[in-house]
């Protein structure tokens, strides 16, 4: 297989969904908590990008093993129009998900057995997305799984590795006596799960934008999706509501003290995501629909970033 071939079978042009969480959550950690911690930083990034490879080269997978249709099997699917053997496939992503087994472990070893159960479920919902005879995938609740999994746990993960020293939130274990005591801040967790409510929205709706833009192929196919349940007007409107709130949360952390005067800079990206909610609805269900969804986390999420940064650099200049 070559390298090419690799990187479509992983897709990794659409790994920028799992970068988000990650930057944000470290920025985060700098601006709020005032903790980082580098080391541990850079080996979860490594295992987080690996898994979220591993992932898509299961949904991949699954699709190709699955598949009735032989015009998609072998000139669609990127298995079967490679003429890519589905062991060295399989095999392949068993050993990304053995890796980062042993990079779990390790930050598990160093900050405490909180971060394994936290991982422990993300992985479990990254790989059973679209892996087994139900996957969550094809469940009304697919967007709940896919934002809080990659908005909420990949961004708790990092805020969690670079304050580990602060233990804003921590699981203590004693095998001997057969004890545990979870401790830590409420509030702590309040600003981590407020702070992660944007990036669980704009995951959300990629999800929501694919299935509302395949709702009919999707009843044919017998994948009952959330739109199917709340049809498509319903949809559209969650939609939009779900890229509406995000500003919502801007304003009320703000207000509250989770971030500081520069994160407004978000608001500076509302008339062109307004212009692209406009658009959105006029041309779904074309396959180009989906694409604003891609644009609205790229845009609204890239100036969450820049916000973060321009908070970390104000505060070193105070």
């Amino acid at each position: 297989m070559s390298v090419k071939v690799f990187l479509e079978v992983v897709e990794i042009r659409t790994k920028v969904a799992s970068v988000f969480p990650f930057i944000i959550g470290l920025l985060f950690s700098m601006t709020y908590f005032k903790q980082v911690h580098w080391g541990y930083t850079v080996l979860f990034f490594i295992g987080m990008l690996i898994f979220d490879l591993a992932t898509t080269a299961i949904n991949n997978y699954m699709d190709y093993q699955k598949a009735h249709s032989d015009v998609y099997k072998y000139e669609e699917n990127v298995i079967g129009r490679e003429k890519i053997s589905p062991t060295l496939v399989r095999n392949m992503i068993l050993g990304m998900i053995f890796f980062v087994l042993c990079l779990g472990l390790l930050l598990t070893y160093f900050t405490g057995w909180l971060l394994l159960i936290m991982g422990g479920v993300c992985c479990f919902i990254g790989i059973f997305y679209t892996f087994g005879p139900v996957p969550l995938s094809r469940m009304p609740l697919g967007e709940i799984f896919s934002g809080v999994t990659m908005g909420l746990g990949i961004f708790a993960m990092t805020v969690y590795l670079n304050t580990a020293n602060k233990q804003i939130f921590y699981l203590d274990v004693d095998f001997g006596s057969g004890l545990f005591a979870l401790e830590g801040s409420i509030w702590a967790v309040l600003a981590v799960f407020v702070a992660s409510l944007p990036l669980i929205f704009t995951i959300a709706n990629i999800m929501l934008a694919n299935n509302l833009r395949d709702l009919d192929r999707d009843i044919e196919n017998r994948r009952y999706t959330l739109v199917y349940y709340i049809g498509r007007p319903q949809g559209i409107v969650l939609f939009q509501g779900l890229m509406y709130g995000c500003y919502l949360i801007m304003l009320i952390g703000l207000l509250v003290g989770l971030y500081e005067w520069p994160i407004l800079i978000t608001f500076l990206t509302l008339p062109k995501i307004h212009k692209n909610l406009t658009e959105y609805k006029e041309v779904l269900p074309q396959p180009s629909s989906f694409g604003y969804a891609i644009k609205n986390m790229v845009l609204f999420n890239g100036s969450y970033v820049l916000g973060l940064v321009f908070t970390f650099i104000w505060q070193k200049l105070a």
